[in-house]
C-alpha cells in the first residue's frame, strides 16, 4: 500500500507501503568422464614427471624456481580441465566434495539436492560416491569466478570461490526497494530506470542537504518509506522502517543506500538528524551499497535506530521529519 507523504526543504514527497507490500547413453558418457578424469590426471602426473627427472638428471638439487614450471605448463590447460567440471544443469563448475553417480556422471552439490536421479544416464544418484581423484584435479585448478560473463576477470581456487561471489561487484543487484514483492534484477546501469519506471511513486529531491518527512508514523504494523536524494552525480535512496524487531517492541531504522558499487560508497558520508523541542539526535556513517541492501544494516543495527517513544518527541501531528546531509569524504 502507498502513502502519499511530503518533503520539506525543497518540495516533493514520498513513498510508502503497510505490512511490508510496496513498495544419453550411459556407458558411453560414463567412458568419456573416466577418460577425461584419467586424461586431467595423467597431465598433472606427466608435468610432476618433467620436474623430477630434470632434478634427477641435473645431479644436484633443483633450484625451488624450477618447481614453478609445472604449475605454468598446467595453467595453460586450465581452460579445458575446468571444462571437465561443468555440471549438466546449471553449468557453473562441480566443486569439492565431489560426488558422482554409479555410472560416474558428476552433477554440482545445489543441483543434485533438487534431483531424484542422474541427468545424463538416468540411473540413481543414490548411494552418495566422492570421485577423490577430481577432487585432486579441482584443487590443482583455478575457477573462473561466476560473473565473469558479467565482467569479472578473477580466477580463484574452488575454496575462495563462494566468499568471492558472494561480494563480487559484478553480481547482479536486486532491486532496492524494502520488502520482498519486487523481484527484480538488472545491471547497476539498469537499476534507476527500474526505479523510475517500476516505482513511480517513489520522490526524488536534489540537493545535498534535504528533508525527509515521514507521514503517519502511528500506522500500525510494519511500514516503510522511502525517497530519493540526488547530488554530486550519484543517486542515494533514503529508507525509514518501522518494524517489530522484538516481540512487543516496535522500532523504526533509517539509513541511506548508494545506488552505486561498494567502493564508490566509501567516497561519502552522510548524517541523519532529528530536531525538535529543544533535542537533537544525529547519526553519521558511510552509506551501504545497494549490493547490501537494507535487511543487514537493519540486522546489526548498523543505522539510526530509535523507539516509538523517541519518535513522538519529534513528531508533529503523526509526521516525522529527518534532516538528510551528504558530503563528500
Amino acid at each position: 500500500m502507498s502513502r502519499p507523504s511530503s518533503a520539506g526543504g525543497g518540495g516533493g514527497g514520498l513513498a510508502g507501503k503497510a505490512g511490508g507490500g510496496k513498495h544419453g547413453g550411459s556407458s558411453s558418457g560414463a567412458a568419456a568422464a573416466a577418460a577425461a578424469a584419467a586424461a586431467a590426471a595423467a597431465a598433472a602426473a606427466a608435468a610432476a614427471a618433467g620436474v623430477s627427472s630434470s632434478v634427477a638428471g641435473s645431479g644436484s638439487a633443483a633450484p625451488a624456481s624450477s618447481v614453478a614450471l609445472p604449475g605454468a605448463a598446467l595453467q595453460g590447460q586450465s581452460a579445458e580441465l575446468t571444462a571437465l567440471f561443468e555440471c549438466p544443469v546449471c553449468f557453473d563448475y562441480v566443486l569439492p566434495p565431489i560426488l558422482q553417480c554409479q555410472a560416474g556422471h558428476l552433477v554440482c552439490n545445489q543441483c543434485r539436492q533438487k534431483l531424484s536421479c542422474c541427468p545424463t544416464c538416468r540411473g540413481p544418484l543414490t548411494p552418495s560416491i566422492r570421485n577423490l581423484a577430481m577432487e585432486k584435479v579441482a584443487s590443482t585448478l583455478p575457477f573462473p569466478c561466476k560473473y565473469a560473463s558479467a565482467g569479472c576477470l578473477l580466477s580463484l581456487h574452488h575454496s575462495e570461490k563462494p566468499e568471492h561471489e558472494e561480494l563480487c561487484e559484478f553480481r547482479p543487484y536486486s532491486c532496492p526497494c524494502p520488502g520482498a514483492s519486487c523481484k527484480w534484477q538488472g545491471s547497476l546501469e539498469a537499476v534507476m530506470p527500474h526505479l523510475m519506471h517500476a516505482h513511480k511513486s517513489i520522490t526524488t529531491l536534489q540537493g545535498e542537504d534535504i528533508v525527509f518527512l515521514a507521514t503517519d508514523i502511528n500506522l500500525p504494523g510494519a511500514v516503510d518509506w522511502v525517497m530519493m536524494q540526488s547530488c554530486f552525480g550519484h543517486h542515494f535512496m533514503l529508507v525509514l522502517e518501522k518494524q517489530e524487531k522484538y516481540e512487543g517492541h516496535q522500532q523504526f531504522f533509517a539509513i541511506v543506500l548508494l545506488i552505486g558499487a561498494r567502493k564508490q560508497a566509501e567516497n561519502f558520508a552522510y548524517r541523519l538528524e532529528l530536531n525538535g523541542h529543544r533535542r537533537r539526535l544525529t547519526w553519521e556513517a558511510t552509506p551501504r551499497s545497494i549490493h547490501d541492501g537494507v535487511a543487514a544494516a537493519i540486522m546489526n543495527s548498523d543505522c539510526l535506530v530509535f523507539d516509538t517513544s523517541i519518535a513522538h518527541l519529534f513528531a508533529d501531528n503523526g509526521n516525522l521529519g529527518i534532516n538528510v546531509t551528504i558530503s563528500m569524504c
